[in-house]
């Protein structure tokens, strides 16, 4: 594959060759649990990661290895010293972020994560991993350099944002954060489920790791649960001696200590051969194929996404029965300028969300009357989506919680999908007329 290949060409072809012992074009779905071995020697070098090949689809599969290949490609992630992707695909998002962090944290650690964030990952930092011994501190303005270097701890581990937050709308700054992370010699980690690498890719912008529920964009028609991890292979794991499970050995493989071993990489690396090895959160390979589907036509999709997303947020904010609008894509929003810079111009993302007026109870009317939109708890599909977070995505956070990630009582997110975008208006049309 050409590194000077165009964005849309590495959605298609990147990772991959015809395959050779059948010249079949399309991925093969390797729908195997295990591969046989040479012999002895080749089967001790596998796991001595001597020599690189499959042993078990719980750890790699040769379909999920071309997901990984292309998303390490399309978010500019880094190769690894052995050989494999600088990319890990797990089986779900949440499995992905839970991974991202106990890559790099354990108990008696501490991270840093902006409180805009999608209600399941702001649980897993809130509440489950402070049961783990992982406390998080929440910076309630991620605009605000000074409150995140103020959360950091002499154990702080990593940071944590996302590109665009779900469903606050908010963008960050990423250069501005990462700069505060490396002074504090930690990594940034973002998700970028909602921008997807075709409108930003955080590495660029000095992110160290990014990760993504690839049920959404990535996938894109609401058939698989998957996440991924990309290593951006930028951070020096070994420069501060803050980070000793990378620098030590690791008596649970064969006493490697990754990063002097291995170097850029390493940090995916150990991911794939410690965590889901021992944690056992592997895709499907039937999935991994269908997330290949979803990337071959990404740019195409997302292109239409931005459009009627622009298109539907303009007319909310013009809705009389709507008292705001979030959305990066419209000039008054304060995050409009810095979603320009990181994404070009090239669109704001499609998952806007509004305030209707009437609160909680019209938010339900209007969104019950809706026919063409789905109410379900998801994004990134081709249909168009809705639901009201502080009944559903977001009800298990206090009312303190909900609102320092930007949910609030009427708050109701769309995922813009690719319909003929006067269909969608005329459906929102009629939610409106419902809460009225």
């Amino acid at each position: 594959m050409s590194d000077q290949w165009g964005f849309e060409t590495r959605q298609i072809h990147a990772g991959q060759e015809p395959d050779p012992t059948t010249g079949a074009r399309a991925v093969p779905i390797y729908q195997t649990t295990a591969y046989t071995f040479r012999d002895s020697d080749h089967a001790a070098n596998l796991f001595a990661l001597s020599e690189i090949g499959n042993i078990y689809t719980r750890i790699m599969n040769p379909t999920q290895a071309v997901v990984e290949a292309r998303l390490q490609s399309l978010e500019g992630g880094t190769d690894t010293a052995v050989g494999i992707p600088g990319a890990l695909v797990v089986a779900s998002g949440q499995a992905a972020e839970t991974l991202a962090i106990l890559n790099l944290a354990e108990s008696g650690d501490h991270i840093v994560a902006a409180a805009a964030l999608y209600g399941g990952t702001y649980n897993l930092f809130h509440h489950t991993l402070p049961k783990m011994g992982i406390a998080c501190t929440f910076v309630d303005d991620p605009d605000d350099a000074a409150e995140w270097q103020a959360a950091v701890r002499d154990n702080t581990k990593a940071f944590y944002c996302e590109s665009i937050g779900n469903p606050k709308n908010n963008v960050v700054d990423l250069r501005a954060v990462a700069d505060i992370a490396h002074a504090n010699d930690v990594p940034l980690i973002v998700d970028n489920t909602v921008a997807t690498p075709f409108l930003i890719r955080p590495i660029e912008h000095g992110a160290d790791i990014v990760v993504h529920s690839a049920t959404k964009f990535i996938c894109g028609h609401g058939t698989a649960v998957a996440g991924v991890i990309v290593d951006g292979g930028t951070f020096d794991f070994g420069a501060s001696g803050k980070h000793p499970m990378f620098t030590e050995p690791d008596p649970s493989y064969h006493g490697l200590a990754y990063w002097p071993g291995l170097g850029a990489g390493s940090y995916i690396i150990k991911a794939r051969v410690q965590l889901l090895r021992d944690l056992g959160s592997a895709v499907s390979p039937f999935n991994a194929f269908l997330l290949l589907q979803g990337l071959e036509t990404l740019s195409l999709r997302m292109e239409r996404h931005f459009s009627n997303a622009q298109k539907i947020a303009e007319y909310l904010d013009a809705h009389d029965q709507v008292e705001s609008v979030a959305y990066a894509g419209l000039a008054s929003s304060p995050w409009h300028d810095i979603a320009t810079e990181l994404g070009g111009g090239a669109g704001f993302g499609s998952v806007p969300a509004f305030e209707i007026a009437g609160g909680l109870d019209a938010g339900r009317r209007f969104v019950e009357a809706l026919e063409l939109h789905s109410h379900l708890a998801n994004i990134g599909d081709v249909r168009s989506l809705v639901i009201q977070p502080a009944a559903t995505t977001h009800s298990q956070l206090t009312p303190e919680e909900q609102e320092a990630t930007g949910v609030t009582p009427g708050l109701v997110r769309l995922s813009v999908g690719l319909e003929s975008v006067d269909d969608i208006i005329a459906d929102l049309e009629k939610g409106f007329a419902a809460a009225r």
